[in-house]
């Protein structure tokens, strides 16, 4: 990675990064009630999570929070790589903020308050789209103007 794409991507994957690091290892030891209530809000969405138990459902979901955030964090992982992790995670996200009711404000995208924290995610689907595009090789071999 040259000087100008590392400053470029470096506020998206430290603001990134650090937050679901952060999120991930918090996670990682959240009680038995906690592993419940995400693993059932998670399966309304999406009811293949339903047939892990809530422990197993919620140590995949700390390990995929871990492994982008340090994938985010280490500029040695490529853009492309750490941009696609990211769309990947933040399009899961927010299929529950879209398909949940309550997180929306009827007939809009607008969140309520109980949405917010899932609302968030269009940022980070920014983001990693920002740095997948930005990772992808430019045409011709050259570099992308300014």
């Amino acid at each position: 990675m040259n000087g100008s794409s590392l400053a470029r991507q470096l506020p998206l994957r430290l603001s990134a990064g650090a937050f679901l690091l952060n999120s991930g290892l918090s996670k990682s030891s959240a009680d038995e009630e906690t592993a419940q209530q995400l693993q059932g809000f998670a399966a309304g969405t999406y009811p293949f999570l339903g047939k892990l138990d809530a422990r197993s459902f919620l140590g995949l979901l700390s390990k995929a929070e871990v492994t982008i955030g340090a994938a985010l964090l280490l500029p040695v992982v490529p853009a492309a790589v750490a941009g696609a992790a990211l769309t990947a995670f933040s399009v899961g996200t927010l299929g529950l903020y879209l398909k949940t009711p309550g997180m929306r404000r009827e007939g809009s995208l607008r969140w309520t308050e109980q949405g917010l924290p899932l609302a968030k995610d269009a940022w980070m689907l920014g983001m990693g789209v920002s740095l997948l595009i930005d990772g992808l090789p430019k045409p011709g071999g050259g570099r992308r103007c300014r």
